[in-house]
């Protein structure tokens, strides 16, 4: 069975959590950047989604 969600609500979640949690550090950074940029939708969007998308299939074929 596979699982999809959408990478704003996975940042959007894991924001919360790290900020709720009070842990501030390079990796907090980067998941509120993140979250940023696919909720703003700029015009880097496409390269950095182009590099999500190659980490996600890379960690599929991994588990495969």
């Amino acid at each position: 069975m596979a699982l999809t969600i959408s990478a704003v609500v996975l940042f959007g979640i894991l924001a919360v959590v790290l900020l709720r949690g009070r842990h501030v550090s390079l990796g907090t950074a980067s998941v509120l950047f993140l979250f940023g940029f696919f909720v703003a939708g700029t015009g880097a969007y496409k390269p950095i989604y182009n590099l999500c998308q190659a980490i996600a299939e890379a960690l599929t074929h991994l588990a495969t």
